[in-house]
């Protein structure tokens, strides 16, 4: 195949990309005189996809919550009982995966044989191997590692915060699963999920780093395993969730040392893809910068009441069916800081947004997407989870620098609903 070149005028930002035979999105940035090169290996399936048809079929499959989180664990299996991770060893490189909403992730990082490391890369994710020995086995790793989650605050109140938010979007379940739900895990649907989801052709590898395009292009075509690309879209089925949230409140004692709290609003303006997705995102972090970032008035406010510490944090969630915007840290009194935060929305719907602050926030937004640049991890992750919800990257100027402080108001009034946001709280065990 022959790559194509593209390059961000804005940035200098370089890419080479091309669409294989089989279906895989191959994506290269080259990062000149940089020692450290990443790889990632992606499919466009999450814990959200429980539901789908499968192309060619027409009947529901429906499977375990947590089910592709299972999967990935399974990936590292080998026939021969020989473990993954000690041939990226033997090479220096360090290898790991992750599991998301809407995407699962294979990746290293190298300094050296990167080309070996790639073909590891190619191999093992190209290479299921289930049993139903090997998949009861899993289960009681699994199940220990979920209850991990259920004892840690910082999983707890996010779910927590997810589930006051969504009535029936499956968003709110735990990535995890839970033990009752992996024990109907079986072999056969893993590998019904396997031939599904990770068909190249739903599949994306990006590789950034001091790199030769050509070189790793032949890597890859020499990694890719016999194929064939789906003709049609894999067909993902989602309940229909309504505007309104679940609850506005939800709380739990753990062991934690403070108080956690997160809040936020959720997002109904859905249903947007490509560089509308991306603007919308860019308006709704320039919005949360702006209300309460920490040159706000606000965050100034809160921290010297003590009432939150250098924990907090903010942020915003897309995909084109579902969003929200979240804001947590600890605090000695979380309701406390929710009703500031509620309150300073209602000031910002009363008195209006400030140009000033919008005009200051919009530059320091695109500093911060440029240092990301100098990240090879960043950057190729940033990428391919774009990617995955059909997102150009290189699109980020171009959608920036479209904002008006008019769509600022617009996506203000419409995301910054105080009906629509809730809290979360994990409170220390007495």
């Amino acid at each position: 195949m022959r790559l194509e070149y593209k390059k961000n005028d804005a940035t200098g930002e370089e890419l080479f990309y091309g669409t294989h035979s089989s279906g895989l999105k191959i994506y290269i940035i080259p990062k000149k005189d940089y020692s450290k090169s990443y790889a990632v290996f992606g499919t466009h399936y999450g814990s959200v996809d429980s539901e789908f048809i499968v192309p060619g079929e027409r009947e529901l499959t429906t499977v375990p919550v947590g089910i592709a989180h299972y999967l990935e664990h399974k990936m590292f299996d080998h026939p021969d009982g020989s473990n993954v991770f000690d041939k990226f060893s033997k090479y220096g490189a360090n290898a790991n995966a992750f599991t998301s909403f809407n995407m699962t992730a294979y990746l290293f990082s190298a300094t050296s044989n990167l080309k070996e490391s790639l073909a590891a890369l190619l191999d093992y994710v190209q290479s299921p191997y289930f049993t139903e020995e090997t998949v009861q086995k899993e289960q009681g790793i699994i199940g220990q590692e979920i209850r991990m989650y259920d004892d840690n605050g910082g999983w707890k109140v996010f779910f927590n915060f997810l589930n006051c938010l969504y009535n029936n979007h499956p968003v709110k379940k735990e990535i995890a699963g839970t033990v009752e739900s992996i024990s109907h895990i079986t072999h056969e649907l893993l590998y019904r999920c396997y031939n599904t989801f990770y068909n190249l052709s739903n599949m994306s590898i990006v590789v950034a780093g001091d790199v030769e395009p050509v070189e790793i292009l032949g890597v890859i075509e020499s990694g890719i395993k016999k194929n064939e690309p789906f003709s049609e879209e894999i067909k993902r089925v989602y309940p229909d969730e309504p505007e309104h949230i679940a609850k506005q409140y939800a709380e739990q004692n753990l062991s934690v040392a403070m108080p956690l709290f997160m809040t936020g609003f959720k997002d109904t303006d859905t249903g947007y893809s490509g560089k509308a997705l991306l603007k919308k995102s860019i308006e709704i972090n320039i919005i949360l910068k702006m209300l309460f970032g920490k040159s706000s008035p606000l965050y100034k406010k809160l921290y010297n009441a003590g009432l939150i510490n250098q924990t907090f944090s903010i942020d915003y969630t897309m995909q084109p069916d579902y969003g929200f915007s979240s804001i947590d840290g600890e605090s000695k009194n979380p309701k406390k800081v929710y009703e500031a935060i509620i309150d300073e929305v209602n000031r910002a719907r009363r008195d209006g947004l400030s140009e000033e602050d919008y005009n200051r926030v919009k530059k320091v937004l695109w500093g911060q997407h440029i240092r990301s640049q100098n990240d090879v991890e960043d950057i190729a992750n940033e990428f391919l989870q774009l990617n995955l919800m059909g997102v150009d990257y290189f699109d980020y100027y171009d959608a920036y620098r479209s904002i008006t402080f008019d769509d600022i108001k617009k996506r203000f009034e419409n995301h910054f609903v105080p009906e629509r946001s809730a809290l979360s709280v994990v409170n220390p065990t007495e």
